[in-house]
């Protein structure tokens, strides 16, 4: 009797546990990511490229997803910030961070910022922005050339404004002194947003702003000089840097990023989703029109360009500190 009770009791466990889902893998099986929402983190201030983009991406990543993608913010650092809370989150797929190039290259040759560039995994890289030296139409300078003697008389005296330390406006300043031989102030802000807003506003002599802040406002300036291999569509008129010679070529490139050992199935979803965005014609077109270079480099491309650019601004460092 008491057998047949201790078999009753074994028997109504396991049944409970069935009913649970408790049964192992070959029972219940997991859903396939993502089952929740996922926090989409911006490392710049609300309004700059970075926040734009993200808000373009957010109905149709939650169409392609089936989830909730809740747009958040970690400012500061020029985007170290955000970046050292993306290394130190868990690698599930529920957080992911807009990651900007060559930022997230410079920041760690530069100084301690709680990442690497090697622990930030790739999904994608959709768009870019040829960096470009602007003043006010008010200004006194009438091509680079003015500019440029105008620091060389009076060294340090000319700000120019550019969003964060050891980024790509930063760097940019910085080579542009060495080439010119001259020097300038060089004023940080925490995005595009303030910066242009600090520009428009006289607080800066010039700036290193992104292709798209200066078409928006090409009423207000007046572009120096473009960085970059050839004439940006949106200044068809205005001469590269090359053309002026001084030999600089800078941009910013903006993907997505993912903590360090996330499955490869994530991130392949994920790269999927970016992609099918990114591809779009008619998002292509959009960014055009706004002054983005549109980009479609999945997970592979994007790893093998940061590790590429890793060498040229490893190169490029080394050269503006001797």
């Amino acid at each position: 009797m008491r057998r047949s009770n201790r078999w009753y009791h074994i028997v109504l466990i396991v049944s409970v546990a069935l009913a649970l889902g408790l049964g192992g893998p070959c029972m219940a099986q997991d859903k396939p990511y993502p089952t929740k929402s996922i926090t989409y983190l911006v490392t710049f201030d609300p309004g700059g490229q970075s926040d734009r983009e993200a808000r373009r991406q957010q109905p149709l990543l939650e169409k392609s997803l089936g989830q909730k993608v809740i747009v958040d913010y970690k400012v500061g650092g020029g985007g170290a910030l955000g970046w050292s809370e993306l290394v130190r989150s868990q690698p599930d797929g529920y957080l992911m961070a807009g990651i900007n190039i060559p930022h997230i290259i410079l920041q760690p040759l530069q100084q301690q910022t709680g990442y690497t560039t090697e622990q930030i995994v790739p999904v994608a890289i959709f768009q870019r922005t040829p960096l470009a030296l602007a003043v006010l139409k008010t200004a006194p300078y009438k091509d680079i050339k003015e500019f440029l003697a105008a620091a060389k008389d009076k060294p340090a005296d000319i700000s120019i404004g550019g969003s964060g330390t050891f980024s790509g406006h930063h760097v940019a300043t910085l080579r542009l002194q060495k080439l010119a031989g001259t020097k300038f102030n060089y004023v940080p802000f925490t995005g595009a947003a303030p910066q242009i807003t600090a520009f428009l506003g006289g607080h800066v002599n010039a700036v290193f702003g992104n292709s798209d802040d200066l078409v928006k406002h090409a009423d207000s300036i007046r572009v120096l000089a473009v960085a970059d291999d050839q004439r940006f569509f949106g200044f068809p008129d205005t001469p590269t840097f090359k053309e002026s010679g001084v030999d600089m070529v800078e941009s910013i490139d903006r993907g997505i990023g993912l903590p360090p050992k996330t499955p490869d199935a994530i991130v392949k979803k994920l790269e999927a989703a970016f992609l099918q965005i990114a591809k779009d014609p008619g998002i292509q077109e959009q960014m055009k029109k706004e002054g983005f270079v549109p980009l479609a480099l999945g997970h592979q491309e994007s790893k093998a360009h940061i590790e590429k650019m890793t060498a040229v601004y490893k190169d490029i460092v080394k050269d503006i500190k001797k």
